[in-house]
């Protein structure tokens, strides 16, 4: 909102003053009506100063709207109908982004580039869609509605420009775990002859379909919450190691679950914690079995592709796009007749999903959507900062829940971002989401053309594709060199998702994953680094002083910092590394003096006791001076009466015969403190007072000028001095 708006500044405290221009746009972005305040009278928005609507009144509809400087009430406040009409605009611009950038786009510098980049990625589309409702256990059809739909509504919602979403492994493996847990072969067979019994794949398919439609609505749905309610924030709780612990563990899973397909057995649907395993153990009890024919198609497959992505990546250069040669490999290995298309509509209307559902898969789904949108926002951050724009994070997750949503109904599986695409998409010229409409363009032809071609293809080649391309994934095991090197808690975090999410399977190791992250954040603020900083010599840096030698302590100064905020949880441990980093046991001290005044207590009662017994025995007639005076000069013991005397001062620990601590002040440096409660008030109460007993005055450098800390100064005040950053 424009600053003269603020609700604090409404009311006849503030000066009268000429009206003062706000921003217009700004206001239209919230979509609702602000009072202004002007000569005292709150008025409506003087951000709509300069527009005219229709008011009805004395004047008849052509009134205008009462504009600052008017005494105006708000009886002036138009109908809604005229407001909502002035914001529609902006509403429409923040929830259809292509609004905004479509009639600006430069198409003499852009178009080209985004053609060819199109072309480049829908052709990646074809094999990555069919191999991907492979790993999902769908029928490969469903791949290339998953390659359509949801690109083409990213164009009209998303905000990044490189992006290229769609089909995704790691997504793809967490649907398959749930359509063969919840929708096994098993439950479709059928006898033949009365004695073998097969599977009815068209039935298993169609329950698949239906589910997996269901999960995707579902996803969809999550992902629009959490964007309105602006939770965008909640993949910050995804840390970079745990993110892609995550995808290699995941990429381990995929790479298992196409084994089958290579040697060319059949195996059992394993779910489950330790699902892996029990899958890895039954695939080498049927390595007997191994179709030789289908292991060198797929080892051949393999190879070529290999070789041609390298060749690729090695002359990128030179290249005006890359070889498609997984597309090459499909059509080779595909039936040669595409049959009659117009009898087969791939087509398909769209379906509502089966409500039914939402209970059995809500847990997964959210999972999905999280792990989905998670990807999609840190590749989109990578491209936005590379080339200088930026991405929504609410309204990236408003896109690709949009796109999941609506592609539900249409048979699509859950999509989020590709990394291969998205850099084929990027270094091929592509500039825009022009490109991603393309690239859907690309599949609509195919699917309305040649789909027939990909009813029936050899799983062997889409399990050579998919492998081949896990081959980025897999380049994530260099992290642990790295992370051992850089940061020891982040390596621990990589390692335990994935291990994890090995032996948990995805859902639960993702649930497992997200709990140990936010563990080692407790952990390390619980444990921070505490240290006494020092003064670099004509500067005025600090620095902790065993860790720079330059850093010299100031003479009889203490400067304690610790590098986490205060909380319940670490506050008593602050205090106790305080103690032990001013190099005296304070505690110990605070005893020794304890005792010290109690055995002085003790002494002056027992003189009080003797003075009043020598004052009784004056009154009760003691020998006089006179008589004294006998043996020679008089002695007179005068008495003071407590009143009379002057108040004895406080012991000091030099009095006391203690030792006195080198430094007379320690200084808390807070500039890492953000917060703090209630426990922490209580144990920095203790800390001011056990250094003052101990003649040590605390000080407060740093703290925040606003905030939790500002509420209770007065505390702080009344321990001992309290100065606050310069």
């Amino acid at each position: 909102m424009c600053p003269d708006l603020a609700p604090d500044k409404v009311g006849p405290t503030l000066p009268r003053s000429a009206p003062q221009p706000c921003h217009h746009g700004e206001l239209q972005t919230w979509g609702f009506i602000t009072l202004c305040p002007d000569n005292h009278v709150p008025t409506l928005s003087s951000c709509l100063e300069g527009h005219q609507a229709p008011v009805d009144g004395a004047d008849g509809p052509t009134d205008p709207i009462a504009s600052h400087g008017a005494s105006c009430t708000f009886t002036d406040i138009p109908k809604p109908p005229a407001v909502v009409l002035n914001f529609t605009p902006s509403l429409l611009f923040r929830f259809l982004p292509f609004l905004r950038w479509l009639p600006r786009y430069p198409i003499k510098d852009w178009l080209l580039g985004d053609i060819v980049s199109g072309f480049s990625v829908g052709i990646m589309h074809l094999p990555q869609g069919l191999a991907y409702a492979l790993l999902a256990g769908l029928p490969p059809v469903t791949g290339l509605y998953s390659s359509f739909y949801p690109v083409f509504l990213y164009f009209f919602f998303g905000t990044s420009r490189h992006n290229s979403v769609g089909p995704f492994a790691v997504i793809s493996v967490m649907i398959g775990s749930l359509t063969e847990s919840l929708v096994p072969s098993e439950n479709f067979l059928q006898s033949v002859n009365g004695s073998n019994a097969t599977v009815n794949e068209e039935l298993r398919d169609a329950a698949r379909v239906e589910l997996v439609a269901t999960i995707t609505v579902l996803t969809g749905i999550f992902q629009v919450a959490l964007g309105l309610l602006q939770f965008g924030f909640v993949v910050t709780y995804l840390s970079d190691p745990l993110v892609r612990g995550y995808t290699t563990a995941a990429s381990v899973h995929v790479l298992v679950s196409q084994l089958k397909n290579v040697f060319g057995v059949s195996q059992g649907e394993n779910s489950g914690p330790l699902s892996l395993f029990v899958t890895v153990i039954d695939l080498c009890k049927k390595l007997p079995d191994t179709n030789v024919g289908t292991l060198v198609t797929a080892i051949i497959a393999m190879v070529a592709i290999l070789i041609v992505k390298e060749l690729n990546h090695k002359f990128a250069a030179k290249l005006p796009m890359p070889i498609p040669i997984e597309l090459i490999t499909v059509p080779r290995a595909a039936p040669a007749s595409c049959g009659d298309t117009a009898r087969n509509p791939w087509l398909k209307p769209p379906v509502v999903p089966n409500m039914s559902y939402f209970g059995q898969v809500a847990g997964n789904a959210f999972a999905i959507a999280v792990v989905g949108y998670a990807i999609c926002i840190s590749l989109g951050k990578i491209f936005a900062l590379k080339h200088g724009y930026k991405v929504d994070s609410n309204q990236e997750l408003i896109a690709l829940g949009l796109s999941n949503f609506l592609g539900g109904f249409f048979q699509c599986f859950a999509i989020s971002c590709s990394m291969s695409r998205s850099l084929v998409q990027e270094s091929t010229g592509g500039n825009s989401q022009v490109a991603g409409v393309i690239a859907s363009l690309v599949i609509l032809v195919t699917i309305l053309k040649i789909g027939e071609l990909f009813r029936d293809l050899p799983k062997a080649i889409l399990a050579a594709i998919i492998i081949v391309n896990l081959k980025g994934m897999f380049k994530q095991f260099k992290d642990l060199r790295t992370l051992w090197k850089s940061n020891k808690v982040d390596l621990l975090v990589w390692v335990v998702t994935f291990i994890a999410t090995l032996m948990l399977n995805l859902d639960i190791g993702l649930a497992v994953s997200v709990a140990f992250g936010l563990l080692t954040v407790i952990f390390r603020s619980q444990l921070p680094h505490y240290s006494i900083l020092g003064r670099i010599s004509d500067t005025d840096v600090y620095r902790d002083v065993v860790e720079y030698e330059m850093a010299q302590e100031v003479p009889g100064v203490k400067i304690f910092r610790s590098s986490s905020t205060i909380y319940f949880a670490n506050v008593e441990l602050y205090a106790e590394a305080l103690k032990k980093k001013s190099g005296i046991d304070v505690d110990r001290l605070i005893e020794k003096k304890k005792k010290a005044l109690k055995k002085l207590k003790k002494q002056q009662k027992k003189l009080e006791k003797e003075r009043a017994k020598r004052k009784k025995v004056n009154h009760t007639g003691s020998p006089s001076l006179f008589q004294n005076a006998e043996n020679g000069p008089g002695l007179s013991v005068i008495e003071l009466n407590a009143g009379e005397s002057s108040a004895p001062s406080e012991p000091t620990l030099q009095s006391l015969g203690l030792p006195k601590p080198s430094f007379y002040a320690v200084i808390l440096d807070f500039s890492p403190v953000s917060f703090v409660d209630t426990v922490s008030i209580k144990i920095l109460k203790n800390i001011f007072r056990d250094f003052q007993e101990i003649e040590v005055d605390v000080f407060v450098a740093s703290c925040p000028g606003e905030g939790d800390l500002q509420g209770h100064e007065p505390w702080l005040g009344m321990a001992t001095p309290l100065a606050q950053s310069r």
